[in-house]
Order: C-alpha cells, then structure tokens, then sequence
C-alpha cells in the first residue's frame, strides 16, 4: 500500500504491508520553501519514483496531512504549507498515482496506526498526538476515530493551554501549537528544537501534559500516545513533565491514572498511519468498529 506523509519540514512517502502494519520502504525530501502550489505538489510526485518498481503492487494510496482540510481531505489548507490554500489533494494525487486515494489530517492518522499496531493497540479510548512542526491529535472513542463536520476534530495543538499567551499561527493566543510546537519553540528561543535547554523541555512537556489533562477530563479517557520530532527528540524529561502535569490536573474519578506514552511505531508512526487512514476507510482494519 501508497503511504503519504506532508508536514511543513518535510514530505515522506513509503510502502506499507497492509496485513501487519510493517514499513517496507521509505523517501522523504524536504517540504519547498515556495509560494507556488505546483512547486509542492511536484516534489510530493517525484518523492513516489523514489520508492522504486515495488510501488507498482500497490492497491489504494493513504495520506496524512497536516490541516485544516475539508470533508474527505478533498481541499487542503495547511498552516504550515502556505502555498496550498483550498488544494485539491485527493483529486490531484487520484490523478497522478491512478490509485484510490484516501486523505486525512496527519496526527489523526497516527492515532489509528498507534491503535492498529502501536501504543494504543486494544484501548478503545485514547488520544494520539503529533508533537512536531506543529501539534496536531486525533481521538478515538468507543472504538471510533472521531471526525467532525468535516473532518478536523481532534485538534488538540488549538487547545489553550496559555491564556492570553503568544500568538499562534491559527490567529489565536495562547494555543498549545504556539507555545509548543517545534515552529514556536525555534521563534521563542531563535534555535532549533534539538537545542533546547532542559528548561524548555520541561516546559514544552508540561503544556502538552495540560492539554492532555484538559481532553482526558472532558472525554473519559486514560491514554495519551504521542509522536512526532519534537516529542520523541526531546525523550524521558519531556514525557516525565507532561505526566507531571497530567497527574496534577487529570482528579476526577475517571480522568485520574490517565498516561501519557511515546508512540510505539516512533517515527514509523506517520506513514503507518497514512496506511492505516485507506484501510480505515474501506472498513479493512478489524481493530476499529
């Protein structure tokens, strides 16, 4: 199976074995730094002649994306993507591949991949997290992926977690994405995430910790899984702090316990996830009702 990764740092495509979840190949170039949208979109094919003769065996495409988006990824507008404004994706892609084509937001994808082979495998209620460029989630209640009018819940990175704090890049303030995302992280300290102080570690994990709490209170559920550069990168003291808080703020009786775990694929976890979004949708993946 055609597995699409588009992030704001970088494009990723892989093939993935649609019976256990297993990546068999991968290309990733970096995502243009360009206006144009034709730009993007032909680095994002030239990527696929990358993954070699194989790709031909392929069936159906899936693809996570960073949002918003419409119903169905039918149009695309990625925050960290200005060149695509209302882009038709899945139309595009269907086109270039001759492949059915399946489009979802990108951390939604990582909470069905966690929940089909990772992390989340046989929790029926849970949250999965890209802590990355920028912060995106995905829920799962009752065994259902949550989606929404059209297509956007679980979009965690806009929970406030900072009332009246920076300006994020959704037009709000104080949103866990402009406070903790690896893009706000590289404007408040002028660095990149890997050379973050131990300070802003255990801050960032401690934001994403108040957010979780928040979702966990609200939703009834005890699990977090979270992926992504910034997370993973930042390793044990940002998961410590981001429990921490958790722990402070999750008391009600059915939010206290509620964990927070890095994502059993790692940074497998997104193109298992745009797999995972085509078999979801063709009702293929036995885990999910």
């Amino acid at each position: 199976m055609l597995a699409v990764d588009i992030g704001g740092t970088k494009l990723a495509a892989g093939l993935v074995n649609q019976a256990d979840g297993r990546l068999l190949t991968t290309a990733t170039v970096p995502t243009p730094r360009s206006d144009d949208a034709e730009v993007v979109f032909g680095a994002l094919v030239g990527l696929l002649d990358q993954l070699g003769p194989d790709r031909a065996a392929a069936e159906m495409c899936g693809i996570g994306s960073g949002g918003p988006m419409s119903a169905g990824g039918e149009e695309l507008t990625p925050v960290h993507i200005p060149a695509w404004r209302e882009f038709p994706l899945r139309r595009r892609m269907a086109e270039a591949t001759g492949l059915p084509v399946f489009v979802d937001n990108d951390a939604k994808a990582v909470a069905l991949a966690e929940g089909w082979v990772g992390a989340a495998a046989g929790v029926n209620a849970y949250v999965g997290m890209v802590v990355s460029t920028g912060v995106g989630g995905g829920i799962v209640l009752d065994g259902r992926l949550l989606d929404g009018m059209a297509g956007n819940a679980g979009h965690i990175g806009h929970v406030v977690v900072r009332p009246g704090g920076r300006p994020c890049f959704c037009g709000g303030r104080g949103c866990l994405e402009g406070e903790a995302s690896g893009r706000a992280i590289a404007a408040i300290t002028g660095r990149p995430p890997a050379e973050a102080t131990p300070e802003l570690v255990e801050r960032t994990g401690t934001l994403v910790g108040r957010a979780v709490a928040s979702v966990a209170n609200l939703l009834d559920l005890r699990l977090a899984v979270v992926a992504g550069s910034v997370a993973l990168g930042f390793g044990k003291p940002f998961f410590a702090a981001a429990q921490a808080e958790i722990d402070a703020l999750s008391r009600l009786d059915f939010s206290r316990g509620a964990l927070i775990r890095p994502a059993g694929l790692g940074s497998d976890a997104p193109l298992v996830g745009a797999a995972a979004v085509a078999l979801y949708r063709t009702g293929r993946l036995s885990c999910y009702r």
